[in-house]
């Protein structure tokens, strides 16, 4: 779980830094070189895939295994160091898995607003018009809340996660946790900024064509 969590943390980074092309104006031609070789993309998005199922499984068994060790309830319930985040791994993690299926319809296969899919419609230089695609979309509030609470969900999952990762990888002691922990909650505050500030300033209106 650690070394597959810092692998997609690695990735919403990349991802991330992609999506502010965006701010130049040059999110088309991002994504039309980004598209250039479709082999490696296929073969990155199936490792991806690969990287995000194992994650999932063994979360999943972990939450059992954490639950089948206390099957009785303590009559005092008194959590050393637990935090909301921590106690709502496996909730937080199923919201994301939904909002990557959503996204996937949304932005990848384009089946969500297909009115305004990239595929569907070309800019002034013929390059499939993934910016107009995103403006369009963020320019109505019900897309814009799902993802804002999509990103809640991803930064209390990172906020514990990351942090957790460097202690599962034995890089922790009393002097480092601390450090890791403060420094696992600002790169998750540094990903929600940067994932959300492009829908809500396109809602503003301060991103437009």
């Amino acid at each position: 779980m650690a070394l597959t969590g810092q692998l997609m943390v690695l990735f919403l980074v990349i991802h991330a830094l992609g999506n502010s092309s965006i701010y130049f104006g040059w999110l088309n031609a991002y994504a039309d070189r980004l598209h250039a070789l479709p082999p490696l993309i296929w073969i990155f998005r199936t490792v991806m895939a690969a990287v995000f199922a194992v994650h999932v499984f063994f979360g999943v068994v972990l939450t059992l295994e954490n639950r089948g060790a206390k099957p009785v309830h303590y009559a005092v319930n008194k959590s050393l160091r637990a935090t909301f985040a921590s106690r709502n791994m496996i909730w937080t993690g199923l919201a994301i898995g939904g909002f990557l299926i959503f996204h996937l319809l949304h932005f990848t296969l384009q089946v969500i607003n297909p009115e305004v899919s990239a595929v569907m419609n070309r800019d002034a230089l013929g390059r499939p018009d993934v910016f107009g695609m995103v403006l369009h979309n963020f320019q109505q509030s019900v897309i814009v809340l799902v993802y804002g609470v999509a990103m809640v969900a991803l930064v209390l999952h990172l906020v514990h996660g990351i942090g957790s990762s460097f202690q599962t990888l034995g890089l922790n002691n009393d002097r480092t946790m601390p450090v890791l922990d403060r420094a696992g909650s600002g790169a998750a505050l540094l990903i929600f900024l940067g994932y959300m500030a492009i829908p809500l300033l396109i809602f503003l209106g301060m991103i437009h064509g």
